[in-house]
């Protein structure tokens, strides 16, 4: 019986853990297969996550005791092969029993009687078989991924567009001590074990169209131009912000973006943007330090203040002033309360005005807009 829930085909089956078992092989970081090597149970993209003891132990009871499991869902991929969407942990936890990697009440399956072994090796798992185009089997992963530990969505995409694409481009990006985490480890937040560094890559270069980006480019045999553009950004970074000036705050920030809108201006001088870096990080007014990188690149410097978060006068400050100004606004003369008041640079934080008492004007809040404004 086949069931169509939306452009989502499900196929129900029965599958012995006999046939699940054969040729059951736990590669590490190049995953785990199974089902006559059909079956990629825990995929090369996927981090490696199993049960607990009493959560694995708990499974091999429930077939003992003839009960059913819940549902297995698997992927019908390219060439008839499998893929596991949801239920990773329960398959690894039976091919273990199975093949002897541990025992339930001191009995591991070598111990069992063969009536025992053939009751367990006959017990039937339910799996449904997904098929369907790019977009529903991503909106069905993720409608699915249930599970205690669940897929990041760079993992659901590789999934979706598997093929030679994803499998040369997680070489660079998704395995411990991948060369992309050698290159860029200070730069960009995350683990390659957890997609996070392929993620940013394919972010970077396909400016935040990253499942159009991996459905063009599903099919190609290399993804060499992701590591080209990748090492290209890392390149750039290093040449306007020198290794021997890096801080702590340049981990994690959009350098893609800051590539495509200023790798090719040739004003920009590493000398002089470190000038300017020092100051503004010496500077108490400034308190989003990494806001810093966004303010020095940008060419509209007074658009670009809100990423310093520049220090607001404190509610002590504003309640002074206000008091000094008999209670009115500034600029309009109005009558206003404190909840009405704002705290305003008399002479602007980038004309070297500090948050101090003596630089402080109360405004109203629609004279403090317009002045912003103006």
């Amino acid at each position: 019986m086949n069931i169509k829930i939306g452009k989502m085909s499900i196929d129900p089956n029965k599958i012995p853990i006999r046939d699940l078992v054969k040729d059951y092989a736990d590669k590490g970081e190049d995953g785990v297969t199974g089902y006559g090597d059909n079956l990629d149970i825990r995929p090369i993209y996927q981090r490696e996550f199993v049960y607990k003891d009493k959560q694995r132990n708990a499974v091999i009871e429930t077939i003992f005791k003839g009960f059913p499991l819940n549902v297995l869902y698997w992927a019908v991929n390219k060439g008839g092969k499998y893929e596991v969407l949801d239920g990773q942990q329960r398959i690894i936890s039976i091919c273990q029993y199975v093949i002897g990697d541990f025992s339930i009440n001191h009995q591991y399956f070598h111990n069992l009687t063969e009536e025992e072994q053939n009751a367990i090796l006959d017990y039937e798992l339910m799996v449904y078989f997904c098929k369907g185009d790019h977009r529903a089997k991503l909106d069905w992963f993720k409608t699915i991924n249930i599970a205690s530990e669940k897929l990041t969505d760079q993992e659901l995409r590789n999934a979706v567009y598997s093929g030679p694409w994803v499998s040369d481009a997680k070489a660079d990006f998704s395995r411990n001590g991948c060369r992309a985490y050698g290159l860029a480890s200070k730069y960009v937040k995350g683990s390659p074990i957890r997609q996070e560094f392929l993620e940013t890559a394919i972010d970077w270069i396909s400016n935040g169209e990253i499942e159009e980006y991996m459905a063009m480019h599903q099919d190609d045999k290399n993804a060499s131009p992701l590591w080209q553009h990748f090492e290209a950004v890392i390149g750039w970074v290093e040449r306007i912000f020198p290794k021997d000036n890096y801080r702590k705050e340049m981990k994690g920030l959009p350098w893609g973006e800051f590539f495509a809108e200023h790798g090719q201006r040739m004003d920009l001088n590493a000398v002089d943007l470190e000038i300017q870096i020092a100051e503004l990080m010496a500077d108490e007014d400034v308190t989003k330090k990494s806001g810093i990188y966004f303010y020095v690149l940008a060419k509209d410097k007074k658009k670009a203040e809100k990423h310093l978060s520049i220090r607001a006068f404190s509610e002590g400050q504003k309640r002074t002033v206000l008091t000094q100004q008999g209670g009115k606004c500034k600029m309009c003369d109005k009558e206003i309360s404190l909840d009405e008041a704002e705290g305003d640079h008399i002479d602007p934080w980038s004309e070297g005005g500090k948050t101090e008492l003596d630089n402080c004007q109360v405004l109203c809040k629609p004279c403090n807009r317009r002045k912003s404004d103006a």
